[in-house]
């Protein structure tokens, strides 16, 4: 690709721009711009999202993710309705005969807010949004969900979601429409986080009292996203309180957090501390076995950030994420964790551009080892991910009808797979180590959001990806039976491979009543980098490796179409989605492959296609006393690769047939919340023996084909009453008592399934099924002053 054709791609912007013009131009029509932002009036907080609606022209806008919105109107007087939901709405009468700034800040409703708020739009945002298999969760809906040992969570709230699954039983990775759980891009605050999970998946590390916003983008991915598959989870912090200082935090049976956040500079600036820990380490010093006395497992995070109003068109942002996991015993120990560190300045070069420029560092590192140093058999494994980002995202606002959005960004990628090595001078360990990884990943790209009339919206953008190996390497060739056969060395800054892919995106709203619209959608997606993974489960030892001259990116094309009807005055929400998607240099692993330090990692890679297709099905009440939703996804996904199950199609081992989620809050008065949720999934995929062979003396088992039989089908319900105080006026300290079960009718889920040989009669198998969770109940106490 030459310069010029980069070129011209990046003022793809500016090219278009005459073709959104005002087709009369022999009366030209003075136009002004209304902007601003729209905030929490008690915290100062951006509200995402916000509705700006003008009702003479029975159309609008709403504020991007930095509470920032902006308009072009013919002169004239308007009249503007700011709304939010659990918030009163603010309507204002403007002359607009000048470019106008008005900030708006809108206060909480007076009314307690209601527990499940998926989308905090207008009502009618569901069918009128110019985007689809997209939802936004607000915190307040992920508390009020019952949760393992009382822990609320953000990634086991999204499983409850039309589309995806958990990959298993208790785990933080999920799949999202037949993808794996590496094909999901987890952002906070616009960092990657490569491993979401604390306690090997039992909990993620999104502490939900430090964010403000999650949105899921299971298809219709903007341009301005790439890298991965199949989703997106975009998660916000919060930016902290600019008004007063507050706190909020819990006590648990097995973690308690804090979160304190005050201004700075009233009304300019604020921040936010937000930390939990875990504490059954403390338990186990109060054991008798001296084993658990010496033993460690706990986990801790702590989220920051500070931000600053310089002036009117300049923000400043600083936040970051430190967590980490400890195991550790007489015999053996492990650690782990994220680091992730965001600097974005928001500057407005005018009333209609909006920019934000970003620096973002993320890490991802463990080792597992021995706890004793100087022992023969001592040894030390680490590993390391890390990256270090520029992005830069503009938004220019041409009029009513026309949102241009473009931007660039580039990652540097530096992975180190893994070095082992004995400890101490008497270690019967050599050294190992598997190839360091360096690589860049860059995109350009812009996007237009067109209103046609009343009843049409269009949604188009063009993505460029480019990803490039960077010496120093050493890449082998291999002969066709996957051994090696040769190897190029490549000096310390050496380019010596270069892919490039197109990324076309499209999406069109079709408005058929005022209750009802009809949605469309395309997008391809171009992913370098992914997971050596043999287990659907994952565990915190995954292995991270690039697309390499050995490996080709995995391409996706998904095609999606919706149905999104409102009834009741859009007090019920209902949509039905049905997509398909196409993937090219699909990767799975041989039999039996071995992927831990291994420097010839790729020799175990199979490559093929696949394809998945589906039926997401969402009802939604999203307020009042009995409010939720009922979430139900019939689906399909299914491999061919020439060097697998004899070349024939199998199941993906993220192929569930049937989901069915039920999420149900009841408010039976001011004080008490009851609420539950049922789920249902279809067994997943796994090759069992079906037989067993007699060889030199030894038994040997005989497998089906690959995925060919299916677990038990799962199934569960979780319980949770909420207690609060009697209401009062002006209460200073707020607090809440909350009793959950999980699993309440103690349902024995198959984790795993394992064939054991009889010791005594080599003839006989039994199998045994593993499972983690009977009935768990939890008690926690939130509060809040």
């Amino acid at each position: 690709m030459s310069i010029k054709h980069i070129i011209l791609f990046i003022y793809i912007p500016v090219l278009l721009m005459p073709l959104f013009a005002d087709a009369n131009t022999e009366l030209p029509v003075k136009k002004f711009t209304l902007s601003g932002y729209i905030k929490d009036s008690e915290t100062g907080e951006d509200l995402i999202g916000a509705s700006v609606y003008i009702i003479e022209l029975r159309s609008g806008t709403a504020s991007n993710a930095y509470g920032y919105y902006s308009v072009s109107l013919p002169e004239d007087n308007y009249t503007i309705i700011y709304s939010y939901i659990g918030y009163q709405p603010d309507s204002l009468r403007v002359k607009l005969n000048q470019n106008i700034t008005l900030n708006i800040s809108l206060t909480p409703s007076q009314q307690k807010l209601r527990e499940v708020e998926i989308l905090g739009q207008r009502g009618d945002e569901n069918i009128k949004a110019p985007e689809m298999s997209v939802v936004r969760m607000d915190a307040k809906v992920i508390q009020q969900i019952p949760a393992l040992m009382g822990e609320v969570d953000i990634i086991k709230a999204i499983q409850l979601l039309p589309g995806v699954q958990s990959t298993s039983e208790g785990s933080s990775g999920f799949s999202v429409r037949g993808g794996g759980p590496d094909q999901n891009l987890i952002l906070l605050d616009e960092a990657t986080v490569y491993n979401a999970s604390h306690f090997l998946g039992f909990f993620s590390v999104f502490n939900n009292d430090a964010i403000k916003d999650v949105k899921l983008y299971k298809g219709d991915m903007p341009a301005r996203f790439g890298g991965r598959l199949s989703s997106v989870l975009d998660v916000r912090m919060r930016d902290g309180n600019q008004k007063k200082f507050s706190a909020t935090g819990g006590i648990g049976l097995i973690s308690s957090r804090l979160t304190l956040e005050a201004p700075i500079v009233k009304d300019k600036s604020s921040f936010i501390v937000s930390a939990r820990r875990t504490y059954a380490d403390l338990f186990l010093l109060l054991s008798k076995d001296e084993f658990l006395r010496k033993s460690q497992m706990y986990f801790y995070d702590l989220n920051a950030k500070i931000n600053y109003t310089i002036n009117e068109n300049n923000r400043i942002y600083l936040s970051g994420y430190f967590g980490k996991d400890v195991f550790k015993n007489p015999f053996a120990s492990m650690k782990l964790g994220n680091q992730t560190a965001t600097l974005r300045w928001n500057h407005l070069f005018s009333k209609k551009l909006f920019s934000n420029f970003m620096l973002i560092y993320s890490n991802y590192n463990y080792n597992l080892g021995t706890s004793e140093e100087n022992e023969p058999n001592s040894f030390m494994w680490t590993s390391n991910l890390q990256d270090w980002r520029f992005k830069g995202d503009f938004t220019y606002y041409l009029n009513k009808d026309n949102t241009i959005r473009f931007g660039l960004s580039s990652i540097n990628h530096r992975f180190d797979p893994g070095k082992a090595k004995g400890l101490g001078d008497e270690t019967i360990f050599n050294e190992l180590v598997v190839d360091r990884q360096h690589s860049f990943e860059s995109g350009i790209y812009a996007s237009n959001e067109q209103k046609i009339g009343s009843r049409v919206i269009l949604k188009y953008g063009l993505r460029f990806s480019l990803f490039q190996n960077v010496g120093p390497a050493t890449v082998y060739q291999y002969d066709n039976d996957y051994e090696v056969s040769d190897s190029t060395i490549y000096g310390k800054g050496n380019i010596y491979n270069t892919y490039t892919g197109w990324e076309p995106r499209f999406g069109a709203t079709f408005m058929l009543t005022e209750s009802s619209s009809l949605k469309a959608s395309y997008a391809r997606t171009y992913q370098y980098i992914q997971i050596a993974q043999n287990s659907t489960s994952g565990t915190p030892l995954d292995i991270w490796f690039t697309s390499s001259p050995n490996v080709k990116p995995q391409v996706a094309d998904q095609f999606a179409l919706g149905f999104y009807k409102n009834f009741r005055k859009n007090t019920i929400e209902t949509s039905v989605e049905v997509y398909y998607k196409t993937m090219q240099n699909t990767i799975d692993f041989k039999e039996h492959a071995s992927l831990l330090l291994n420097k010839y990692l790729e020799g175990e890679l199979r490559y093929g296609s696949a394809y998945s297709y589906g039926l997401e099905v969402l009802i939604r009440i999203p307020e009042g006393r009995l409010n939720g939703w009922v979430a139900y996804t019939y689906s399909k996904s299914m491999r061919t690769i020439e060097d697998i199950n004899d070349g024939n199609p199998y199941p993906s081992p993220y192929d569930v047939p049937h989901d069915l989620a039920i999420v149900l809050n009841f408010e039976i008065s001011r004080r008490v919340t009851v609420s539950g949720n049922w789920i249902y999934a279809t067994g997943k995929p796994v090759t069992y023996p079906t037989g067993r062979a007699y060889i030199d003396g030894a038994m040997v088992p005989i497998y089906s084909d690959r995925n060919a039989y299916r677990m038990i089908d799962y199934h569960r319900l979780d319980l949770a009453v909420i207690l609060k105080p009697k209401p009062k006026e002006n209460r200073k300290f707020y607090h809440e008592w909350v009793f959950s079960v999980y699993n309440a009718y103690d349902r024995h889920n198959a984790w795993a399934i394992n064939f054991t040989q009889d010791p005594d009669n080599p003839w006989v198998t039994y199998a045994e099924k593993t499972y983690l969770f009977g009935i768990v109940p939890s008690i926690t106490f939130n509060f809040k002053f």
